[in-house]
């Protein structure tokens, strides 16, 4: 016996994984409706590729050791090909525009909604595991593609509940950040170590928002120790050539209007950057620009040379939404919540496999997220349909109760029968731990007078908080009402309805 003991396993999840239970997944199932609905008025069509791709063909490659880079989960199959998670849903769509590219329209529409999994450092607020939803337009170079992409971003946040004013779509375009590398000694091609340092410097820039301006000129220069004391080794760039860098990502601009913050952003090639890379980035954003004021999208989006969304398959604008409300965190403090999704053009991720341009631009929403910020507004989020139990008075005879849990589902409530082996009184401990509205008692008495007893849990628990005494509460009786057999499915909607 002793033997056995040791070896039972440990209850865990594990690290940056989480349970989810009924009530969260109530909310994110209402809100993946709310975005499928809007993606599909706009014409996208719904696309699933599978949880594993192989590894090359995420982006992802084998370095000398025994596997992939950390970012991804991955392992060898039976042929001993190594194969990934997809840590994205963008990737995937490349790799099967590729595969199907003759059988497609373009422009190809598509939106998925899919887990997705990155090997991150797990952190508050940070899992392993969580949703995206993905809009993308493959097929079209048209900067008209990229405003609709952004519009489309706006109208669902807005599906799902947020005002105008209650955030803000912050566009750049890599190209101008290429244009600065350029010039500060890191162009966009050349060898796999130079790709690697540029790799390097847009992960350090795309931290900006979490470890301000010093922290990223450390991971630029020689390093970066966090809180915990870890450290991240840096990019090793000369001064001069952060500072070139740096200059763009904090271009200082008092607008709030995004043709003026353009305006700002046409002077910076006075700096020196003057090559075509940046000329054409900054086109390009004032062709996403003008077509905004025409739909009525001006007010919703700001230009910010700040963001640059860490992936290194970006080759044209980025865009990111933020919140602009406070919330309160978990110790009662106003926080800004930050990014709640963000896209832009890679016209080069489908070459990977065909060797030829395929421009492309989308977006991604992070569902988890977004739910965290509207439950921390306070914000109407759905929920599970309330509860009904119907007690087992006789459990050699059950049948009645599955009668009126019956008649309640035809009603549409949602209900079930107590179907364990407790007395009346853990029937109701069960029903308070469900969590249930309301529960229906019909004994012998109930039963001889053709009557049923209706007890409303939520009610009953508010009244007892504030009955000074047992008396009071057993007096008052006001959670608990008697109503006709007959009428048992009116009277249950009624009182949920009361309730809501």
């Amino acid at each position: 016996m002793a033997g056995d003991k040791q070896s039972r396993p440990k209850a865990r999840t594990v690290r940056g994984f989480r349970d989810r239970a009924a009530g969260e997944l109530a909310a994110e199932r209402a809100m993946l409706d709310t975005i499928r609905r809007t993606f599909e008025a706009y014409g996208f069509d719904a696309l699933e590729t599978p949880f594993l791709e192989y590894t090359d063909a995420l982006g992802k490659f084998l370095p000398d050791v025994d596997r992939p880079n950390a970012g991804v989960f991955s392992f060898r199959d039976d042929d001993e090909q190594w194969v990934s998670l997809r840590y994205d849903l963008t990737a995937p769509l490349a790799r099967y525009v590729a595969e199907n590219q003759q059988f497609l329209p373009r422009p190809f529409r598509r939106y998925q909604i899919g887990t997705v999994f990155r090997n991150d450092k797990p952190g508050p607020g940070r899992f392993r595991e969580f949703i995206q939803c993905d809009a993308d337009t493959v097929g079209s170079a048209s900067p008209a593609a990229d405003a609709e992409m952004i519009m489309l971003f706006a109208d669902t946040l807005e599906g799902l509940g947020l005002k105008r004013g209650e955030y803000v779509i912050k566009l750049n375009s890599r190209k101008l950040l290429d244009g600065v590398l350029e010039a500060a000694g890191l162009p966009i091609s050349g060898s796999d170590e130079n790709l690697a340092r540029r790799a390097a410097v847009l992960r350090a820039l795309d931290k900006c928002d979490r470890i301000g301006v010093d922290g990223v000129r450390q991971l630029l220069g020689k390093g970066r120790k966090d809180e915990s004391g870890d450290f991240t080794k840096g990019v090793e760039l000369t001064s001069a050539q952060t500072d070139r860098i740096l200059k763009l990502i904090v271009l200082d601009t008092d607008s709030n209007d995004p043709f003026q913050q353009f305006k700002e952003l046409e002077k910076f090639p006075q700096s020196g950057v003057t090559n075509q890379l940046f000329v054409d980035g900054l086109d390009e954003l004032g062709r996403i620009l003008r077509p905004m004021v025409a739909w009525r999208y001006k007010d919703c989006i700001a230009l910010d040379t700040g963001i640059i969304r860490g992936l290194d398959y970006y080759t044209g604008s980025v865009f990111e939404a933020q919140l602009t409300f406070p919330v309160q965190n978990e110790k009662g403090q106003d926080v800004v919540f930050g990014s709640v999704g963000g896209g832009g053009r890679y016209d080069d991720l489908v070459a990977r496999f065909t060797g030829q341009k395929t421009p492309a631009v989308g977006f991604s929403i992070g569902v988890s997220r977004l739910l965290t910020a509207l439950k921390m507004r306070k914000a109407t989020v759905a929920e599970t349909a309330p509860l009904v139990v119907v007690t087992v008075f006789d459990k050699n005879d059950a049948a009645p109760s599955f009668a009126m849990v019956q008649e309640l589902r035809n009603a549409k409530v949602r209900a079930e029968p107590y179907v364990g082996t407790g007395k009346l009184g853990d029937q109701f401990k069960y029903a308070d731990k469900r969590g249930a509205a309301l529960v229906i008692v019909e004994g012998p008495d109930e039963q001889s007078q053709g009557k049923v007893k209706i007890k409303d849990l939520a009610l009953g628990a508010e009244l007892s908080k504030s009955a000074e005494t047992r008396a009071d509460w057993v007096g008052s009786r006001a959670a608990e009402v008697l109503v006709n057999r007959s009428d048992l499915a009116i009277e249950v909607r009624k009182l949920l309805a009361r309730g809501r």
